[in-house]
C-alpha cells in the first residue's frame, strides 16, 4: 500500500511539475489569438469594438472566457470557431501564456 501511495504522489508531483512548463507551449497554441489579441489598439471591423489585449489576464479569467465562446454562452462568431477546436488543455495552456506575458 505504501508503495501504491508513494507511487501516486510522485505522479502528482510530477504532472504538477510537467503543468507548470506548459505555459510555453501555450505560446505555440496562442499564435492564432495574438494575431488580433497582441496588436495594440486593434479594432475588430464589424461589429466595431476594441480587441481586448490579453497579456497579463488573470489565467482563471482567460479559461473561462474560452470555454463561454465554445458553449455558445458569449457570442463571437470568430471567437465560437477559435475556442470549439481547443481542448481543455490547449485552454490552460493558452490561459497560462498569456497570464505570463504583458
Amino acid at each position: 500500500m505504501k508503495a501504491i501511495l508513494k507511487s501516486v504522489t510522485l505522479t502528482i508531483l510530477f504532472s504538477s511539475y510537467v503543468y507548470a512548463t506548459d505555459e510555453y507551449t501555450g505560446k505555440e497554441k496562442a499564435e492564432t489569438c495574438l494575431g488580433c489579441h497582441a496588436i495594440e489598439g486593434y479594432n475588430n471591423t464589424y461589429p466595431t469594438y476594441k480587441v481586448p489585449k490579453l497579456g497579463g489576464q488573470h489565467a482563471d479569467y482567460i479559461v473561462s472566457a474560452l470555454k463561454a465562446y465554445q458553449k455558445g454562452d458569449r457570442k463571437h462568431e470568430t471567437m465560437h470557431a477559435n475556442a470549439s477546436g481547443l481542448s481543455d488543455e490547449d485552454i490552460q495552456d493558452i490561459a497560462k501564456y498569456f497570464e505570463s506575458i504583458q
